[in-house]
């Protein structure tokens, strides 16, 4: 929308405003995807992965690691030709149809939702670990009115937390690994954590299928295609550079955590197995500056998290695939998503009664089968909408998304049977949604951007 379309920002005097502020560039958006993923996240599921693995926590991030790369390529090459804030279900919708897109929207919805949440449940268990005196639950609430009001009050100051939170969780990292490694035990085996004669493939998938919510970060890039500057050359840049750095990242302090804690059957509490890792190697001091630099990137990450949910929820009230009037609005003074915002501080509140285990694999349940679907929708975009048959195309928009579906439906299929249970539960909802509010589905109101091929 033009500012002949009346006053600046494309919006008439007194009407409602119907465009995002772009104001993202490259940095800004790898800062956003990291706060998104927090680097720290190697201590969430270490103690669950650990014993799914055996020991081989570092082995499961490099399979997921390789994974998420070629989907992120598949991100990448989507983002750069439709720019639109709607994620997956944007991306699906331009090429299976609407109702294609909103079953694709409403299972990414799954881990989008949930993925603030497990932010909080993480601040309430290990504050409570330091504080027993204070239930769990009023630091998880807590927490839920801090990123709220930061959400709601716009972009540019989620971005500006972002900055700060992701630079103290690398600054621990930094001091971590170097006390890992200078205090290793000169006679473990450096490899053992990647490979073992007797180590077992099946767990390390499972352990690989849960690990995949570390990584939601890049996916989250994408809904800010329509607060980014020149959205078709950073966010395709920013997608990627997320993805590796994180990767990196992770398999570094995983390797790491390894050699601090070297039999994984010594793990006492596994939600909370940070502390045990940490402890040994610098006492109470460390201890602190541990929790702190990763309460920090939880604080971040539901920032990230709530950020992008809300504008999927707005993307699709927009496109009257959800009720317009509650998630298509943005608050005239912020301009952002405000209902939408509230929503998911809603659907947080599911903290009070779910586990850390439960939260993790139903997360990854959401993610795999979006990503899978995105991974489709480049072959049936590129290749035969667009007839695009060269070489290059074929390795690029054929071969390496192949590889993407291949290796998340694999994940996928390694997930618990009760993370399944739930998935298919929340893909059935969707379905009678679907069946209810199918015209409005088909017919959307045509804003959501899905030209640029």
């Amino acid at each position: 929308m033009s500012n002949a379309d009346g006053g600046a920002g494309g919006r008439t005097a007194g009407a409602e405003p119907r465009e995002l502020r772009r104001i993202l560039g490259t940095g800004a958006l790898v800062l956003f995807g990291l706060a998104y993923l927090v680097p720290l996240t190697v201590f969430t599921t270490f103690g669950t992965a650990n014993r799914l693995t055996a020991g081989h926590l570092p082995m499961a991030y490099l399979v997921t690691t390789a994974a998420m790369f070629f989907t992120a390529l598949s991100y990448a090459a989507l983002v750069k030709a439709l720019p639109s804030a709607g994620s997956a279900f944007a991306y699906t919708s331009h090429a299976f149809g609407r109702r294609a897109g909103f079953i694709a929207g409403w299972t990414l919805l799954l881990d989008y939702i949930l993925l603030p949440a497990i932010n909080y449940l993480i601040i309430g268990i290990y504050l409570h670990a330091q504080f027993p005196e204070l239930p769990a639950a009023v630091f998880a609430l807590s927490a839920i009115a801090l990123v709220t009001a930061l959400n709601i009050v716009g972009i540019d100051v989620v971005r500006n937390v972002s900055l700060v939170l992701v630079g103290g969780q690398l600054a621990f990292a930094a001091v971590f690994v170097w006390l890992a490694f200078a205090r290793a035990d000169a006679g473990a085996s450096l490899l053992s954590p990647f490979y073992t004669p007797d180590m077992s493939w099946a767990g390390i998938l499972a352990g690989a299928a849960i690990l995949c919510l570390s990584f939601l970060g890049f996916d989250a890039v994408s809904t800010l295609s329509e607060e980014a500057v020149d959205p078709r050359r950073t966010v395709p840049r920013a997608i990627l550079l997320t993805t590796l750095a994180g990767g990196l990242i992770f398999i570094v302090l995983a390797y790491a955590s390894s050699l601090a804690l070297p039999d994984w059957r010594a793990i006492r509490a596994a939600d909370s197995a940070g502390i045990e890792i940490v402890a040994p190697l610098g006492g109470p001091i460390l201890v602190a500056f541990f929790l702190a630099a990763y309460i920090a990137g939880c604080i971040a990450s539901a920032v990230a998290a709530q950020a992008s949910v809300s504008r999927i929820l707005y993307a699709m009230g927009r496109d009257g695939v959800l009720p317009h009037r509650l998630f298509g609005v943005l608050s005239e003074r912020f301009r952002t998503p405000a209902r939408a915002t509230l929503v998911v501080a809603a659907a947080s509140l599911v903290v009070l009664v779910t586990t850390l285990d439960t939260l993790a694999s139903v997360i990854s349940f959401g993610a795999l089968f979006a990503f899978s679907i995105v991974n489709v929708a480049v072959v049936k975009i590129f290749l035969i909408d667009d007839r695009r048959r060269s070489p290059g195309a074929l390795l690029r928009y054929g071969l390496c998304p192949t590889i993407g579906v291949v290796l998340t439906g694999w994940l996928w299929l390694s997930l618990s049977g009760a993370a399944l249970a739930v998935g298919f539960a929340w893909l059935a909802v969707g379905g009678l949604y679907l069946a209810m509010r199918g015209a409005a589905v088909r017919r959307g109101t045509g804003i959501t951007n899905f030209s640029g091929l």
